[in-house]
């Protein structure tokens, strides 16, 4: 399991939610297997999404799917996202 998380802004986090909800069924096809959206304190148009995968191919194979370029410029997202690739670490044992 990867653990994807994206960073961008949006011009305006109330048009930003709708399409990316909508986007969802692209994110499952792909084999998105969860998603949570946070948005930052202080800016509420800062969007981070966490999204998990079952593998970083299956993450990739959704970056490069040319609807979530139409998406993210339909919902006014203002700046290229930085993109983080994770895997879980154990809690060590206590």
């Amino acid at each position: 399991m990867i653990t994807v998380i994206v960073q961008h802004v949006a011009e305006d986090y109330d048009t930003w939610r709708p399409i990316f909800d909508e986007h969802g069924t692209t994110r499952q096809a792909h084999g998105c297997e969860s998603e949570r959206v946070y948005r930052a304190v202080d800016d509420p148009n800062a969007v981070a999404v966490v999204m998990e995968w079952p593998s970083k191919e299956a993450a990739e194979g959704f970056m490069a799917d040319p609807s979530l370029a139409e998406a993210m410029q339909r919902g006014g997202i203002v700046a290229p996202p930085t993109i983080t690739f994770g895997d879980r670490v154990p809690q060590p044992a206590h």
